[in-house]
């Protein structure tokens, strides 16, 4: 088996150490540590996180490989840090089946470059009516402990309640998107000045905090868990923390995209960010900030969303909705949270790896950086500043909202189980 030794790396942000990895496991962290035959990466200056975990990911396989593959979308992951994720059951066909995800699930192991964890749909066909096989998806290969219609609002109380009830049977967890649909009919943006000045159909916030509120009360009256998708409003932001105040069993994400960027981006007419939920209020960012880093909001997720070049280069109205996230999270998370003082690297090691795999069940994943514990783990070069150029994407989209613009930190390294799958911010 393979030696790597990580030499001088600021474990967690903190003093720095070496790290030895043995084949798939940390041999040893300390000072000093020596290797016969172990490829030596220098780390001065660099910061060693555990492998970053995303618990919303769209990699669109099967059915949309135009947009992505498990491929295509695990080596963008692993561009970007990640060492798994967790794949979102919006596919043609939806992944409503033990067969479906059973089906992604191997494509990851087939390709390597991360874990891949499918999500289950929450209902048939994601059309809200039925029940979808919950037990059958969680007793399959895959293991699914996760169940979102992501895209579309579980909105009917009646299957959202029994949906509660079914998962709490094996500790599952209900994703929630957030989204009355009879109020965002025709909606094209965030409500309110700006979508007043523009013409165009506004997205209240009343649509996304009444759903929450609705389902931390099922949660409540249930005894199970719930977890809220890309959570986007300053208002959803105190529900939540009232939620966490009665004891309720909610957990919230919130995405980089929702930590930087506002409404005011729409004046461009640049479909690049149509997203759902839409880019909202300055003070609702802000918002965003706070709760992430009083713990209010548990983790930060990608809601990686890739499309092809024909689906954004069009007009507004006629756009998709989403944007794709997982090569650029961590530098969007460095900028909004880190270098403003809000999180140190502990903080953001707890809302990207540990958090959101103790959420999701992943095991082996979002352990300490220890020895004995599985090696995998992302090191980033905190000090390195670039422009975003989407044409080095690993991913097979470019819809990204970033070109061009500078972000910080760059990772240079991920380890899965010990073995490289990026080295030198090179894919392996």
């Amino acid at each position: 088996m393979s030696k790597t030794l990580i030499r001088g790396a600021k474990v967690l942000g903190g003093e720095a150490q070496d790290v030895l990895i043995d084949g798939g496991t940390i041999a040893a962290v300390g000072a000093g540590l020596s290797a016969e035959g172990a490829t030596v990466v220098e780390a001065e200056g660099r910061i060693l996180l555990p492998g970053l975990v995303d618990l919303h990911t769209h990699l669109r396989e099967p059915g949309r490989e135009d947009s992505e593959t498990v491929l295509t979308g695990t080596r963008a992951a692993a561009s970007g840090g990640y060492t798994s994720v967790f794949a979102m059951a919006n596919t043609f066909p939806v992944a409503d089946t033990a067969g479906v995800v059973e089906q992604v699930y191997r494509l990851g192991r087939e390709h390597g470059y991360c874990d891949v964890q499918p999500i289950g749909a929450v209902t048939v066909g994601l059309e809200g009516k039925k029940l979808a096989e919950l037990g059958a998806m969680h007793e399959s290969a895959a293991g699914v402990t996760v169940f979102s219609d992501d895209g579309k609002c579980v909105d009917d109380a009646v299957i959202m309640r029994r949906a509660l009830e079914y998962v709490k049977a094996f500790g599952g967890v209900v994703a929630q998107h957030a989204q009355e649909p009879r109020l965002t009919e025709g909606a094209q943006m965030n409500e309110g000045v700006v979508s007043a000045e523009l013409g165009l159909g506004g997205w209240p916030a009343v649509a996304e905090e009444s759903v929450i509120a609705r389902d931390v009360l099922l949660a409540e009256h249930v005894g199970s868990r719930v977890h809220i998708c890309h959570l986007s409003t300053a208002g959803s932001v105190e529900i939540v923390r009232w939620a966490k105040s009665r004891g309720i069993d909610v957990t919230a994400e919130v995405t980089p995209h929702h930590l930087l960027l506002t409404d005011e981006m729409v004046r461009t007419y640049n479909p690049v960010y149509k997203v759902n939920p839409p880019l909202r209020t300055e003070r609702d960012v802000m918002a965003l900030r706070e709760a992430l880093a009083d713990g209010t909001i548990d983790i930060v997720a990608t809601d990686h969303a890739p499309h092809p070049h024909e689906d954004k280069d069009c007009e507004w109205a006629a756009a998709a909705m989403g944007m794709v996230g997982l090569e650029t999270a961590l530098s969007v998370v460095q900028h909004t949270m880190v270098e403003t003082g809000l999180l140190d690297w502990a903080g953001v090691a707890d809302r990207m790896s540990f958090a959101p795999a103790r959420i999701g069940r992943a095991t082996g994943h979002g352990r300490p950086v220890s020895a004995g514990e599985p090696a995998n783990l992302t090191l980033v070069d905190p000090a390195y500043r670039g422009a975003v150029d989407p044409a080095g994407f690993a991913s097979r989209s470019r819809n990204t909202p970033y070109e061009g613009r500078e972000l910080p930190g760059r990772v240079t390294h991920t380890f899965l189980r010990g073995r490289a799958t990026l080295m030198d911010g090179k894919l392996a």
